[in-house]
């Protein structure tokens, strides 16, 4: 229960990664708003988890999508002391000249703008409350990038030290910022960042993880509920790698 008695919101949090942070949170005594541009599906999740989590459709690349969002979580639960920026996408590989202007404007809007739209919705709330716990999911693409996925990496490097100047500036405030670094994962996005899915691919991709196998949900649930917990009171500015060794 290391998550009892709090009010998150989790983006993107349908599928993939988010819908691992979603249950371990729910699993840890949680309230959680799944915010998710796939409104059906982050309802049918919240279906499933009961009373404890609601699914709201939103577009976190939009300010007022992200405003009527936070009302609407405290009408539901009350005042949010914990934010997961889970929402982002990628792109298939492709060199850094040639991805269209109107992907990247997409990868700048999802993977940056989000961050600072929930920021400031959330932050005086956080202020006024005397403290929160904000997790950025980012990207082993931020340590440690790949080929042909330029401007995908760039979102995550960015997001890391986003994190990092986030923190220092809330820590006054009693707010701690952290962000996970996964490697890909078995989520709707790995297609999209091999190239392909096919046994070869995966084999060559496998290849760079240690420990030999890519992350799942589970892994990102466990490691963003002990950072959004008040075990974790002392870690602010963290970028944890949870990666099975990639970035080693």
């Amino acid at each position: 229960m290391q998550l009892d008695g709090k009010i998150a919101i989790v983006t993107g949090g349908a599928s993939g990664f988010g819908a691992g942070i979603v249950r371990r949170f729910v699993n840890e005594n949680a309230r959680v708003v799944i915010a998710d541009l796939n409104g059906d599906a982050a309802k049918e999740l919240a279906d499933e988890l009961g009373e404890q989590a609601v699914g709201i459709e939103a577009d976190v690349s939009d300010g007022s999508s992200v405003a009527a969002l936070v009302r609407e979580t405290e009408k539901t639960f009350g005042t949010v002391n914990v934010l997961v920026n889970n929402a982002g996408i990628g792109h298939i590989p492709e060199t850094m000249e040639t991805l269209p202007e109107e992907m990247f404007d997409k990868i700048f809007q999802v993977n940056i703008k989000s961050v600072y739209l929930t920021a400031r919705n959330l932050i005086p709330q956080m202020k006024k409350m005397g403290g929160g716990a904000i997790l950025n999911v980012a990207s082993t693409g931020g340590v440690s990038p790949r080929p042909n996925l330029t401007w995908y990496n760039a979102s995550k490097g960015w997001m890391i030290t986003a994190t990092k100047a986030m923190a220092i500036e809330l820590a006054g405030a009693g707010i701690r910022v952290n962000a996970i670094n996964p490697v890909a994962g078995d989520t709707p996005l790995l297609k999209t960042f091999m190239g392909g899915d096919t046994p070869e691919i995966k084999a060559k991709f496998l290849a760079s993880i240690p420990i030999g196998r890519f992350s799942t949900p589970e892994d990102m649930g466990a490691a963003a509920s002990f950072l959004c917990s008040d075990d974790a009171s002392m870690i602010t500015g963290v970028a944890l790698e949870v990666d099975g060794g990639r970035c080693i």
